[in-house]
């Protein structure tokens, strides 16, 4: 009895790459059973069928040698690179698989072929890079030795970014430019052009849409962002090159140049013509998924100095810092040790990239609370166990004295924001006056444990972000109730809080001008105070403190408001605009309640209580809106003015107290009109009534400075608060 030909099992066929026969076909019917053998060193498995009675030693030599033969290929070339399922006809005919028939690839199969990874692939385009960057480093260190031509390889698919290089170029391919090339084939640019300094060092331009940039002006601004902006957030590395950081990110060097471009005097207009770029390119990248977390540091950075806007309603720097925190938590950064749980493949991480990393979690974090601070929102913070970097990364990594004592000054902020604000049986989140008071004490010598950390040679930034946290601290006194036993005292604190941090803030001009450098953050921390001067300026408290002193930093905040606004008509612009005209009209702070039968009540307490620590700007501007807008006495949307300014530009029409903005200082004659400084005690905007008695301002239109208010500032609202 003839035994039945062997069967040899394709692994790569059948999806079974361990040896054994799975599946219905290993248990059909009229098939005898079959036993597992030791998989041969070619990696194909020989099955040897059990039969009843006697074989014969002929066949036996038979089946050894069709064992021997090697396995037929079911799947072509293309289809085991993929590792996917191949319909591929040999027999009778050949006939291509339906994946190549649809991708038009040349469908074969090749007995030699091997199947190369990307890994693999990407690991010699790095060896490669690192190789030429080592022999271009030796020609430089070396000048007198020739610059050896390096010919890049031919290639059966060219590719259509090389092919838009000029020919007459090709002299001029040596081993720089095929460095830079490599580098822009990894990352993706096509954007980038070759040229070629006086020097005859080839250099690469880069474009965004419409705006082209040569490699000596990105050098000058990443050298501008290093020097004037990164103090605020040390986190990216100053010794990397910009053409590097061009190779690792398509973002992230564009968003350094818009930093960089914010109050640059040589072309005052860039900055608004990088936003729409920046813009498209920022929502492309972030639709991309999954991200990295270069991508992180990117919008670390657009979170801190975020792009201009003119309204609230436009401003995505909340919603940016709620994907910062996302993307970086989706691919592991807040475990920075465990960062294979995160990841398909397995990653080495080296010491510095796992201290890159964990640096990168501890700015997301403080970029998300000041973020969340200064719009008045819940934080979306996370403060574990990996923000200790000695524990986390299980080296003796330690963050730097400067960003550890910001980090701690962050934490506080954040317990000051949990304290007062989040209050789950309260309608708005507040907790009552006597867990206020109690926390106060508890938060009071926290601070006063952070201040005890700071050296003298602390450097102004971080001095200026523990100040912005005592506002923060501070601010809960409008939420004080007047008959509570600590409210003056509060209300003394707040003052205190006040001047110490904007004397602060005037302080960055004399350390190398950095004030109109200064952080969204710091910006609207900015506005706080102005706001708080001018409530308590405006108020019995007033008749407590140097009325000289206060007004005099009045004037300075609006100028530093100012100094920091970006483009025409921005939000700092017109919120400096508003703080100006309610500074007029409620007496330019020579007026207060004493002796006029205003209650407390009315003269410090708050309708929009819902923002937090930011509830104080929020409710000025209501309050404002309801004396300029809802009267008609003006606004900041006038197209009608006199002024000469206007009449030069028919067609391109300013708002007017854009063009002229309000001088605060009410013995100086104003381009808008405002109340007559006379001195008297009157209803104004901070008490419940409203003045009526003053000239119309800027005429009429629509003005939407904090839009999301508008639902309440279309006419008279009863707020549901006890006041």
């Amino acid at each position: 009895m003839t035994a039945p030909p062997f069967a040899v099992l394709d692994p790569l066929a059948h999806g079974v790459g361990n040896g054994y026969t799975t599946g219905a076909a290993a248990f059909a019917p009229g098939n005898p059973p079959i036993s597992p053998t030791t998989p041969s060193h070619g990696g194909v498995t020989s099955v040897k069928r059990t039969l009843s009675g006697s074989g014969d030693s002929v066949e036996d030599e038979d089946e050894a040698k069709k064992s021997s033969k090697p396995g037929v290929k079911r799947a072509c070339n293309e289809c085991r690179q993929q590792k996917l399922r191949c319909d591929v006809v040999q027999i009778p005919t050949y006939q291509p698989c339906h994946r190549c028939k649809r991708l038009k690839l040349d469908c074969k199969i090749d007995s030699t072929f091997k199947r190369v990874g990307k890994r693999s692939r990407n690991m010699e385009m790095e060896k490669e890079i690192h190789e030429l960057r080592r022999q271009l480093a030796t020609q430089r260190s070396s000048p007198t030795a020739p610059s050896p031509s390096i010919k890049a390889p031919p290639s059966e698919t060219a590719s259509p970014r090389i092919s838009n290089i000029p020919s007459q170029l090709d002299q001029y391919i040596n081993s720089e430019l095929a460095v830079n090339s490599l580098l822009e084939m990894r990352s993706g640019l096509d954007n980038a052009s070759q040229m070629r300094s006086p020097n005859g060092q080839v250099r690469s331009s880069r474009r965004l849409e419409g705006i082209t940039l040569s490699a000596d002006q990105v050098d000058s601004f990443f050298e501008r962002f290093f020097t004037l902006f990164h103090p605020f957030m040390p986190l990216l590395d100053p010794t990397i090159t910009p053409d590097d950081y061009f190779a690792k990110s398509p973002l992230l060097p564009w968003v350094i140049i818009a930093v960089a471009a914010r109050h640059y005097p040589p072309d005052p207009n860039l900055l608004p013509s990088l936003s729409a770029p920046i813009s498209h390119r920022l929502w492309a990248t972030l639709a991309d998924v999954p991200q990295n977390y270069i991508v992180v540091k990117a919008l670390c950075i657009l979170c801190t100095w975020p792009l201009p806007v003119s309204s609230t309603s436009a401003d995505p720097t909340f919603m940016l810092s709620g994907l910062m925190m996302q993307v970086a938590m989706q691919i592991g950064l807040h475990r920075p040790s465990h960062t294979q749980d995160f990841a398909r493949a397995k990653e080495d991480l080296q010491e510095e990239q796992l201290r890159d990393r964990v640096r990168t979690w501890v700015a997301c974090n403080m970029v998300s609370q000041r973020v969340a601070t200064g719009y008045g929102q819940p934080p979306s913070t996370v403060y574990d166990w990996a923000l200790v970097p000695s524990i986390s990364s299980g080296s003796n990594y330690q963050l730097p004295e400067e960003v550890e004592i910001r980090l701690s000054i962050e934490r506080f902020c954040n317990k000051v924001t949990r304290s007062f604000y989040t209050n789950k049986m309260d309608p708005v989140g507040l907790v009552n006056d006597e867990q206020r008071a109690i926390m106060s004490n508890f938060l009071a010598h926290d601070f006063e444990e952070i201040e005890s950390q700071l050296k003298p040679g602390t450097s102004v930034i971080t001095l200026l972000y523990f100040r912005a946290a005592g506002l923060h601290f501070r601010l809960s006194a409008f939420f004080d109730s007047p008959e509570s036993q600590d409210y003056y005292l509060h209300l003394s604190s707040l003052w205190q809080a006040t001047t110490s941090f904007l004397e602060c803030v005037l302080g960055l001009d004399t350390a190398g001008g950095l004030l109109p450098h200064a952080s969204n953050y710091i910006l609207q921390m900015i506005i706080a105070a102005g706001f708080t001067l001018l409530k308590l300026l405006n108020s019995f408290f007033a008749d407590s403190v140097k009325l000289t002193h206060g007004r005099d930093l009045f004037m300075k905040t609006i100028k530093a408001i100012r100094t920091i606004s970006v483009a025409t008509n921005d939000l700092p612009s017109r919120l400096a605009e508003v703080l100006a005209q309610l500074w007029k009209s409620g007496g330019s702070g020579l007026r207060s309640a004493h002796g006029q039968g205003r209650s407390l009540e009315n003269s410090l307490q708050l309708k929009v209580r819902c923002r937090m620590s930011m509830s104080l700007v929020y409710d000025s501007v209501w309050r404002w809106r309801e004396e300029f807008q809802t009267n008609e006495r003006g606004n900041l949307e006038s197209k009608s003015a006199p002024s000469s300014v206007m009449d030069d530009e028919p067609n391109d029409v300013a708002p007017a107290a854009v063009k002229n903005p309000t001088n605060p200082d009410s013995n100086v004659e104003s381009s808008a009109s405002s109340t007559a400084d006379t001195g008297l005690p009157s209803e104004g905007l901070l008490g419940d009534g409203f003045t009526t008695g003053s000239s119309a301002l800027f005429g009429e239109t629509s003005n939407e400075v904090f839009d999301p208010l508008s639902w309440m500032l279309d006419g008279y609202t009863d707020f549901p608060y006890d006041m």
